[in-house]
């Protein structure tokens, strides 16, 4: 698994460092270019999360139509044109059509797609732990390194590096990235990109993956500026302070939560631990006069959020038909960095006409209706594969395979195997293979 999952993740995190890189400076750098106005120095640091949101639809159906490989590789390429071109601005609106054209290369949601294709689904929240601790990574290598950087060679230097990233991931894609098998998919009723929203299932994990990254960005809006606000008074350069703790807090949570919600089949109580926890984070960050104990809010907060991140992912492709993977991820990172943009948005309005105090427990408040909204949720039905040779499968008798308890069941060319996706609780796995033998 690991071999198959590793290269993707390390094309994602390569992709994720560069942006993760700019974060800390980009408003800074941004506000001396030529034309530059509070405005649009905004429009520059969030433009990224909106052609985002814009652009996963298209990729994700892309890749279900002409492959992962070829998808991947047009959305590299055209990050890589906007990290030079963002190096090479000299003006705010070179730098926003460069921003723009970075967040417009929204491959995420094909890599999620591409590693359930390559890893057996019951595996597969360990291979979204993986993807999700090198995006871990990659962002705590780039708040150390990236004022680090950007101070000694300048934020140019730092998007020439997003560039280098982008040519090392497309190497990547072409010497250690597998090629997918190629599956043939047969159903009984016709399937469209809109029946995504119609399942009730794949609805609430969008719904939980929005929240989850909506306020992520609230989080990210309030934390360093509270902290150096005259309520702590840090200095920027001890930021680290906070943020390394909870990064490590948030690496090990990761795990386990994983493997509890995908062995043990409950993802619900895993949803409802880490919902709390985002409760209990917002209540501290705004409440507390120590700045220890706000701390262990920023904390709670991260490992929150990697205790919820792998399995949003792993339980929308286990959700979606295996011809929908792509458009359902895509949809739901769309509708998410949606959130992500509206969140920081939100955040950026509150602090200007709020205190501290009712920002927190507003935003508190908001994630217990969440939690509340989460109780009415159920743990996902437990499937398992059945993989037989095509020659011992009797097609006829698989074109008639009718049954609730059956997901779906489709051909994978490559290996020339039959695959029967069944609920493990009301079909024996002899009795299904007595069914559809020759």
């Amino acid at each position: 698994m690991f071999k198959k999952v590793f290269p993707l993740s390390a094309i994602l995190s390569l992709r994720f460092l560069g942006l993760f890189l700019v974060l800390p400076v980009i408003s800074v750098f941004a506000l001396e270019l030529e034309g530059s106005t509070p405005l649009l120095v905004g429009i520059v640091v969030g433009g990224y999360a909106l052609t985002q949101a814009i652009f996963q639809v298209p990729f994700g159906t892309m890749s279900d139509k002409i492959g992962r490989k070829p998808t991947l590789l047009v959305g590299l390429l055209i990050f890589l044109v906007g990290s030079v071109i963002c190096a090479y601005s000299t003006d705010i609106y070179t730098l926003m059509i460069g921003r723009f054209l970075q967040g417009a290369g929204a491959i995420g949601s094909v890599i999620t797609a591409m590693i359930s294709d390559l890893v057996a689904e019951e595996i597969r929240g360990k291979a979204m732990a993986i993807m999700g601790a090198s995006i871990a990574l990659s962002f705590a290598l780039a708040m150390g390194l990236g004022p680090v950087i950007g101070a000694k060679y300048g934020v140019e230097f730092l998007f020439i590096l997003t560039a280098v990233f982008a040519v090392l991931a497309i190497i990547l894609l072409f010497t250690k990235v597998p090629t997918p098998p190629k599956i043939k998919h047969t159903y009984h009723a016709t399937t469209k990109t809109s029946d995504i929203l119609k399942d009730p299932n794949l609805l609430n994990m969008i719904i939980i993956n929005a929240m989850q990254k909506g306020l992520m960005t609230i989080a990210f809006v309030l934390i360093p500026i509270i902290l150096t606000s005259d309520a702590f008074a840090w200095e920027k350069s001890d930021l680290y302070m906070a943020y390394l703790p909870a990064m490590v807090f948030g690496l090990v949570a990761m795990g386990p939560a994983a493997v509890f919600g995908e062995k043990y089949n409950k993802p619900k109580e895993i949803f409802l631990a880490s919902i709390a926890l985002f409760v209990a984070s917002f209540l501290i960050m705004g409440l507390t006069d120590s700045s220890f104990v706000f701390v262990v809010g920023v904390v709670f907060f991260f490992v929150a959020f990697n205790m919820m991140e792998p399995l949003v992912q792993s339980m929308i492709t286990k959700f979606a038909k295996v011809h929908q993977k792509g458009a359902a991820l895509g949809i739901s990172n769309s509708i998410a960095y949606f959130a992500t943009f509206i969140g920081g948005t939100s955040a950026g309005l509150l602090l200007g006409i709020s205190d501290r105090e009712t920002i927190g427990i507003s935003v508190g408040v908001v994630a217990f209706l969440w939690f509340l909204w989460t109780l009415r949720l159920q743990n996902p039905t437990k499937y398992s594969h059945l993989y037989l040779p095509q020659e011992d499968v009797d097609t006829t008798k698989l074109k008639n395979l009718e049954s609730a308890d059956i997901a779906e069941w489709y051909i994978n060319d490559t290996e020339k195997l039959i695959i029967v996706k069944y609920a493990t609780d009301a079909i024996q796995k002899d009795d299904l293979i007595s069914q559809i033998s020759k």
